[in-house]
């Protein structure tokens, strides 16, 4: 059977677990004498909750290499369509979140609705790739882009030294990690500000090339089909670069316990921050080929760059600078949706009860936010993080495929339930047809990689038998994991 949550209370350490298996304590409800309750306060608002979703969705990606998709489809019309198609089916996934997120009114995105459909063994699966790898692998790429971007003002002539990009990386990562464990109102304050700065960065590449469209310069649309023919491989391989820039919309759903009034706020957020988004990537995408060929482009290493220097002169130093930001609201974005990811496994039993703690007086899931500092510090300092990532790319878009699918059977399981917002079936549908179509491709596509993903993966099945289901552990084993769950905490006034 799956390991009971314990309520335990560690008054003298400043944290108390949030609480078990799931559900929050009525804020009406008594206590017996000597213990608190501590809940993770409602402070997410609309616009708190579209900064989330926007700061978390644009990182690097569409400001230094785009080109995967334009690499893929042949042409400049093609990359187009591509990009909004995309934008167009990360809608249907949110809108498909959505109608979860109404339904089922607990934090931990896809694990939570993974959990409430399939069971507790792929649920955990989930958790435990995300907490070792993916989680940490990801969080510290986003911090090197961070990292380089940030430096390279002061390194216009030379090239930045590796040591020092991790150094302010690890620097960045503190920043984070430290600003996440003080306060919620804090993070999300800042988040808001970054996504400001994120579309104040798109629009500095948007505003210049539509001026350029309107002085006539138009000949890269010319013919705007012509080129290379997309292969049968490369319209498939280009969808998953527009699907993977997109990525990011379903991080709101980790939060859902903290957001004001969620049945409104979290599809209206989720909407508007799609539609911000897919407008703000085609037309960056139309700006760039005003005044970048379709051929440079595949030839720069950084295409938001490439065009500042072009067409904004001394300004075009900035751009870096915003870029750096754009990686900073994505790293804060990550760590405050993932680490309710945590909190929330650990409320139902899948990983220890310290995860599922709360600072008394900040009211953050502390524990759960600094477990992710050594592990992502491990994967800065070693080891090729990309092939981590392209490892596991494919179970990122295999449990949110499976989340989606879920939300179908419980229209037809449990055809009463509340669902207070609702969305055509064809929506789901298509949107989990489409996951499992890239899981497909990447199988056939890169065998080996998603061979040794796959096999990382399934070591969360071993896992779950040995942690959660064994009752019958050796004493040693026993001593060793309850001193992991119960491990106290000193005080802090952060």
């Amino acid at each position: 059977m799956v390991r009971k949550p314990v309520v335990s209370t560690i008054s003298s350490g400043g944290y108390l677990q949030g609480n078990v298996n799931g559900k929050l304590p009525s804020l009406g409800g008594k206590e017996p004498p000597g213990q608190e309750k501590v809940v993770l306060k409602k402070k997410i608002t609309l616009l708190r909750g579209i900064s989330i979703i926007i700061g978390t969705i644009i990182g690097a990606g569409i400001f230094i290499s785009p080109k995967g998709v334009l690499q893929n489809t042949g042409s400049v019309g093609m990359s187009l369509i591509i990009w909004t198609v995309c934008g167009v089916l990360s809608l249907f996934g949110a809108l498909s979140y959505a109608e979860l997120g109404t339904s089922i009114k607990k934090s931990g995105g896809h694990y939570t609705y993974i959990l409430e459909v399939f069971g507790p063994l792929p649920a955990f699966v989930r958790v435990w790739v995300e907490l070792l790898i993916v989680r940490p692998a990801a969080t510290a790429v986003i911090s090197l882009a961070f990292g380089r971007y940030i430096l390279e003002p002061l390194f216009i002539q030379c090239e930045i030294p590796e040591l020092a990009i991790k150094l302010i990386t690890a620097v960045g990562i503190t920043v984070v990690m430290v600003l996440n464990s003080m306060s919620v109102s804090w993070s999300t304050r800042i988040q808001i500000f970054l996504t400001f700065c994120k579309l104040t960065a798109i629009l500095i590449i948007i505003v210049p090339g539509v001026m350029q469209l309107i002085k006539g310069q138009t000949q890269h649309f010319k013919d705007a089909f012509s080129g290379r023919d997309a292969s049968i491989m490369g319209l498939p391989l280009a969808f998953y670069y527009g699907m993977y820039a997109y990525a990011g919309w379903f991080y709101l759903n980790f939060v859902t316990e903290e957001v004001e009034n969620p049945e409104k706020t979290v599809p209206l957020a989720i909407c508007i921050s799609m539609a911000v988004v897919t407008v703000g990537y085609v037309l960056t995408n139309v700006a760039y080929f005003t005044t970048i060929s379709a051929e440079e482009l595949l030839l720069s290493n950084a295409v938001a760059v490439t065009f500042s220097e072009r067409l904004l002169g001394n300004f075009s130093l900035a751009v870096p600078i915003f870029v750096a930001l754009s990686c900073f609201g994505s790293m804060n974005g990550g760590v405050f949706a993932v680490s309710r990811l945590f909190y929330v496994a650990s409320r139902e039993g899948h990983l220890p009860e310290l995860l599922s703690m709360i600072h008394v007086r900040k009211h953050t899931p502390l524990p759960a936010v600094i477990v992710l500092y050594p592990l992502t510090m491990i994967m800065l300092f070693s080891g090729d993080l990309y092939s981590l990532l392209n490892f596991l790319s494919f179970a990122r878009w295999l449990f949110i495929g499976l989340a989606v699918a879920g939300l179908i059977y419980l229209r037809y399981k449990r055809p009463d339930m509340h669902r207070p917002f609702k969305v055509p079936l064809f929506i789901p549908a298509l949107f989990s047809f489409t996951c499992f179509f890239m899981v497909a491709l990447s199988l056939y596509s890169d065998p080996f990689s998603t061979g040794i993903g796959f096999i990382i993966t399934l070591t969360g099945v071993p896992a779950y038998y040995l942690f959660i289901i064994w009752d019958k552990k050796p004493k040693w084993f026993r001593r060793m994991s309850g001193s992991l769950a119960l491990m106290p905490i000193p005080s802090c006034d952060m």
